[in-house]
């Protein structure tokens, strides 16, 4: 495994990261968890990440109890606040973020948070009182470093105007192959203020595995499978892109990789990328997606890359 220093903060992380959206305290039980968990630590990720809405506080309280007896410094925890945690408990407001940031150090029974990250931005509460309070749980100890998700070039351009806060260090937008859209503005508007970026979704929810067929449909233990996963996925199932990534399976024979190790070095290609968070509901999966980290592709593979998914990329 290598690591790349997050931003301008001083926290090193491991390549490939392990998120947890819809597995850990959601789909998977407290020993699938653990056992997810532990196989990430044994292939050198660090870097684990979650947010107060997953499984509404269910997968801050797995991850915590799949970390228990771990040493706290051999490990970066990132969570996230602003979706709903009940009535009237939303968004990045000052109360909002001192409630839910108390709760996640709770949840996650420990004394502080590496990455508090801003899951969306808040169109409603100002953007310098969302500020203040970011600086206030810095301030306090609570938390490390700040960060934030999916927000526009606009938005975090409006942060970085804003002086005498505490300063972002991470953004995490949706990146793979197959949607490239933060290439066009976010990457660079970061790279020059010291933001690093944690991609998510750098297998397109799972299709970048080559999982998914035309011809066999979704596995019956697969996102692809689930109705609701289905309408969140709907973009990248259609039958075009399915096509497209199987065009991409001789790229990666060529290469000698998996389908799943060029779509991350792919994404690890990109310099302004400090890891790629995949998900996992079992240990081998871990193992073969830690084997991406350090992989140089070279320009004949990434140009076959772009060849085989042709117009079907978002930019």
């Amino acid at each position: 495994m290598r690591y790349r220093q997050l931003g301008q903060s001083s926290l090193t992380v491991s390549e490939i990261a392990l998120g947890s959206w819809l597995t850990y305290g959601d789909a998977l039980d407290d020993k699938a968890s653990a056992d997810c968990v532990h196989a990430a630590l044994d292939v050198g990720i660090n870097l684990f990440d979650t947010a107060n809405v997953y499984g509404m506080g269910a997968g801050e309280r797995a991850l915590a109890a799949a970390l228990h007896g771990i040493d706290r410094s051999s490990y970066v925890l990132a969570t996230k606040v602003y979706f709903p945690m009940g009535r009237g408990q939303l968004g990045l407001s000052a109360n909002q973020i001192r409630q839910q940031c108390d709760a996640s150090l709770s949840r996650l029974s420990t004394d502080y948070i590496d990455l508090y990250q801003c899951h969306r931005y808040d169109s409603v509460t100002p953007l310098a009182e969302t500020m203040q309070a970011l600086t206030e749980v810095v301030a306090q100890g609570k938390v490390r470093y700040v960060g934030f998700s999916e927000w526009t070039p606009q938005q975090i351009s409006e942060a970085l105007e804003l002086a005498g806060g505490v300063a972002f260090v991470s953004s995490q937008p949706q990146y793979s192959m197959l949607w490239r859209v933060p290439e066009k503005e976010v990457f660079g508007l970061c790279e020059a203020n010291g933001i690093g970026q944690l991609a998510y979704s750098p297998l397109a929810q799972g299709v970048l595995t080559g999982k998914y067929s035309t011809a066999t449909g979704p596995a019956g233990d697969s996102r692809g499978a689930n109705p609701w996963h289905v309408k969140q996925m709907s973009g990248y199932l259609r039958p075009e892109v399915l096509a497209a990534v199987a065009r991409l399976e001789p790229v990666a024979a060529q290469a000698g990789l998996t389908l799943s190790q060029l779509a991350l070095a792919w994404v690890l290609r990109e310099r302004s990328v400090s890891a790629a968070l995949v998900g996992a509901t079992k240990p081998a999966q871990l193992a073969e997606n830690a084997k991406a980290s350090g992989i140089e592709l070279g320009d004949d593979t990434l140009t076959a890359i772009d060849e085989a998914l042709g117009d079907v990329v978002r930019f």
